[in-house]
């Protein structure tokens, strides 16, 4: 007889923001923070390096529906590079590839390789990365022993600094854009000091909005699922409007409300065109509209509740 109970699943609406740790992937670590709240639903918002810890916000119900918004958002890491060896990932898990003697540099020489790393600029992926070629993500192809080509795109990056020297050991704060691979920036760096470099360690530091997030790691969730329950680790969750405070607001009354739930297009008060986020009378979100001119608001992704107007 099979004595195994079925996991009861449950509605969770709300953002965790866990500080995934080392070793495990990005959805290795959704995955166990969703069975751990029996979350129906669940995304995370970019991937993070195997060997990379910090801040994975991760978004359960309704919450995903945003998730996308916060992807490219811009972040903020400490990263740690090792000068003299190149690896085929471009951090430590990666195989060995070259090997070079490291000379002796002053702060200067260093200043003078991160300089043309700032700003907007083209950088090539790892090929050991997510990032998708043909429908199909990099590491994939580069697992079969397949040649790959990585791509070259615009990324943007705000802050690239040194805080420390170790020998070898370069310490680095980075702040960029959506789709920076701070692998990327060690190794093109590694390459303008000519002795190459990959990534010893990485760690997310925040996430816009979250810019000085309490994060929570699994074994605290653990510890709060045997200790309290559901209700203990739902009070680590962020409400949904957290992740869209960086939005304008918009506040309708209740009949509009109800019309904007239903999706039609209702009147609203002038203001900056784009995408806002839409409150009802009891003050709850009730999703995204598209501000036109003229004080007109379309629906664009709403919440669930939104039909009865919050």
């Amino acid at each position: 007889m099979n004595t195994t109970r079925k996991r009861q699943w449950r509605t969770v609406d709300g953002i965790l923001l866990l500080d995934k740790p080392q070793g495990l992937s990005s959805n290795q670590a959704l995955q166990q923070a969703r069975h751990l709240f029996r979350a129906e639903k669940g995304g995370h918002t970019g991937s993070l390096d195997p060997l990379a810890t910090g801040l994975l916000p991760l978004c359960f119900g309704e919450a995903t529906k945003i998730a996308g918004l916060l992807l490219g958002a811009r972040k903020a890491y400490t990263t740690t590079a090792v000068l003299g060896l190149t690896t085929d990932s471009d951090d430590a898990d990666g195989a060995p590839l070259r090997e070079r003697p490291v000379p002796e540099f002053d702060d200067a020489a260093i200043e003078a390789a991160l300089a043309p790393l700032r700003g907007i600029i083209r950088q090539r992926a790892p090929i050991y990365s997510a990032l998708k070629q043909g429908g199909e993500p990099l590491y994939a192809k580069a697992r079969r022993g397949e040649a790959i080509e990585a791509p070259e795109r615009e990324v943007a990056v705000q802050s690239l600094s040194l805080t420390g020297r170790d020998g070898p050991r370069l310490h680095l704060h980075v702040e960029c854009g959506s789709g920076t691979y701070v692998r990327s920036l060690v190794r093109d760096l590694g390459e303008a000091l000519g002795c190459g470099a990959h990534v010893a360690s990485l760690r997310r530091l925040w996430v816009e909005p979250f810019l000085q997030p309490q994060m929570t790691t699994l074994e605290q969730l653990r510890e709060l699922a045997g200790q309290g329950g559901d209700r203990a680790l739902d009070a680590c969750l962020l409400p949904i409007e957290a992740g869209l405070s960086g939005f304008g607001r918009v506040e309708l009354d209740a009949a509009a409300a109800q019309r904007l739930g239903r999706g039609q297009a209702v009147a609203c008060e002038a203001g900056e065109p784009g995408l806002v986020a839409v409150f009802g009378e009891a003050g709850r979100c009730l999703g995204l509209g598209l501000r036109q001119g003229e004080g007109r608001l379309q629906p664009q992704r709403l919440f669930r509740w939104a039909a009865q107007g919050g």
